[in-house]
């Protein structure tokens, strides 16, 4: 294949690689497996531009993308929307779609298995057309992202100890708001504390992941009003992988979903893929299908999992 990869090394792991080693670890691995292949180091506010230009150049068949999960969303939604196959180096925190593709989190074995890859369609989510392979996500999670914000931190280690003390602060300050919902025909109103719509259904990790990403819907996930002793109990049953079995989560999925905020808000904010974003007061959510080509080691087999209405 003809690839171009883009590494941010602003982002987690990289900031502290030797980058120029990398790259030329990068080249010769691919190469070695019969590929072409064009790497770039760009700064955090280059990234996006230097892959839509990689996408929009003829030839090439491939976007290899290494950062945190704001990049590797990013990068997720130009290979769908040029319809070139995309290559995941997990640099970040979290790493959730990696996790879910079963990669290596290692940035250096990671890329023997994609050069080695075989490319496969998996789902790709989007909110009003704005594209994403993990979580859309409101109330709780916005909360504990803006707080998270808020605080300095320069490091990976700092980043864990800021989303701790957010979590904290959201523990004894969680949200109330009211929504109005559509998940396929199913229809309600309800006051709730958060929201989350996943590409595909969590498993039972405690980071929330999708086990496969080829069951073709969303997963619907809301949690009524909680007291800080309920949003203590909900993280716990998180932590034991039991959210669904969470008394104040209701679960379902749908292919498509409509939300409405009956009330205004001017500081009303969403979280993509770890990303904070203003929210409209309504979002329609869809399911697309095989629509995104991922290079995997691994095939993308369908997970059995119980759906029994109940959890987060």
């Amino acid at each position: 294949m003809n690839l171009f990869a883009v590494f941010n090394r602003d982002g987690g792991t990289f900031r502290t690689t030797d980058m120029d080693a990398y790259c030329a670890r990068a080249a010769e691995t691919f190469k070695a497996a019969g590929h072409e292949i064009e790497c770039h180091v760009v700064s955090g506010k280059d990234v996006v531009a230097t892959m839509e230009k990689a996408a929009s150049t003829q030839g090439v068949e491939g976007l290899i993308a290494g950062g945190g999960d704001g990049t590797i969303s990013a990068a997720a939604g130009i290979a769908w929307k040029s319809g070139i196959a995309l290559g995941v180096v997990p640099a970040g925190t979290m790493n959730l779609f990696a996790r879910s593709l079963k990669l290596p989190l290692d940035i250096w074995q990671v890329l023997d298995a994609l050069a080695e890859a075989t490319p496969e369609r998996i789902d790709i989510a989007s909110a009003n057309g704005h594209s994403f392979v993990h979580q859309f996500s409101a109330g709780l999670h916005a909360r504990m992202v803006r707080y998270r914000n808020s605080m300095t931190f320069a490091s990976r280690l700092g980043k864990i100890r800021a989303s701790t003390r957010a979590a904290i602060g959201v523990m004894f300050n969680p949200p109330e708001f009211e929504v109005e919902f559509n998940a396929g025909g199913q229809v309600g109103h309800r006051k709730v504390s958060a929201i989350s719509v996943s590409n595909n259904e969590f498993g039972r990790d405690p980071l929330m992941y999708a086990d496969s990403l080829t069951r073709g819907h969303l997963g619907f996930y809301i949690a009524d009003p909680l007291t800080p002793a309920g949003v203590a109990r909900l993280t716990f049953d998180i932590l034991r992988g039991r959210l669904k079995e969470n008394a104040a989560v209701t679960a379902m999925t749908a292919t498509e979903l409509e939300l409405h905020f009956p009330r205004e808000r001017h500081d009303i904010r969403c979280v993509i893929d770890g990303e904070l974003l203003p929210m409209d007061r309504d979002v329609l959510l869809k399911i697309h299908a095989g629509e995104l080509t991922v290079l995997v080691n691994q095939p993308q087999k369908h997970v059995s999992q119980e759906l029994d209405g109940s959890g987060i």
